[in-house]
């Protein structure tokens, strides 16, 4: 085991010895002392958030950017674009450090917007990102594929928002990558660099592990699975295919580059069924 795998054990096992202390103060006798506690849980979750960061801190330094075909087509907006910032989701973590998100948005204000209060929260299909499919940035194969996750509804209203970043994001980070990234395809697209889908809809994939794929083909669509205010498209490259030790790669999409926040682009081309 790495030490990048074992620090993100060790980071889970302390959110969770953090959980259980604080349950132990809340219900237990009240006799017992608040700091007798609350210190060691706060003392454990420090400890685990300090040597899970360090281990996501080696990024893939020097690597130039690799070049890829886009992972959608039509119209799409860029949201935590690494064009702006690294780490771009401000974690290292998960192999994220140049990930991006992005939304479609086939023409302009056709994407629902974000509403302070009401309605909390929108059906998926509300979303012109929500089915759009997903393919193949470039030649590869399958390493692996996630899929029975549910669709949630959308968070992009001010409680629901608040409800996912207060408590959802961190029920999920405690249950491992695979409850923040929800349904998600990696394909190694050779010389150590893996394309990760993320937010899948399930149902949808179209690929199993062990498939060789061609640039273009149809892979899966886009969902809501996972850490998801709305239904877009997260897509990162990294180093290797386990997301708890990977680092992230800088990519550029081959006639657009790296979109910056709030920037809309086209991606063309043909799309292939598989």
């Amino acid at each position: 085991m790495s030490v990048r795998k074992a620090a993100m054990i060790l980071y889970r096992c302390c959110w969770l010895a953090f959980v259980a202390l604080v349950l132990v103060d809340v219900f237990a006798d009240s006799l017992v002392p608040f700091g007798l506690v609350f210190v060691p849980a706060a003392a454990a979750i420090l400890i685990g958030f300090l040597v899970g960061r360090r281990s996501r801190e080696d990024l893939a330094k020097d690597r130039p950017a690799v070049e890829v075909g886009p992972p959608v087509t039509g119209r799409w907006i860029a949201l935590n674009s690494p064009a702006d910032k690294v780490p771009s989701h401000g974690t290292h973590g998960y192999g994220q450090s140049y990930a991006i998100d992005i939304v479609a948005e086939p023409e302009e204000g056709s994407r629902p917007p974000f509403r302070r209060l009401w309605p909390v929260a929108r059906p998926n299909r509300d979303f012109p990102a929500f089915d759009a499919p997903l393919v193949a940035v470039a030649d590869g194969t399958v390493v692996h594929v996630s899929d029975g996750q549910r669709d949630h509804l959308s968070r992009n209203s001010g409680p629901a928002l608040a409800y996912l970043m207060a408590v959802e994001a961190l029920v999920r980070d405690m249950a491992g990558a695979r409850r923040i990234v929800g349904n998600h395809i990696v394909l190694d697209i050779g010389d150590g660099a893996y394309a990760a889908y993320a937010h899948v809809r399930r149902g949808s994939l179209q690929v199993k592990a062990g498939d060789t794929v061609r640039e273009g083909q149809v892979l899966a669509r886009c969902g809501n699975s996972g850490n998801s205010s709305e239904p877009h498209v997260h897509f990162q490259l990294m180093d290797h295919p386990d997301l708890d030790v990977a680092r992230g790669i800088p990519f550029t999409w081959r006639g657009i580059g790296v979109p910056a926040n709030g920037s809309a682009f086209t991606a063309e081309g043909a799309v292939s069924p598989g």
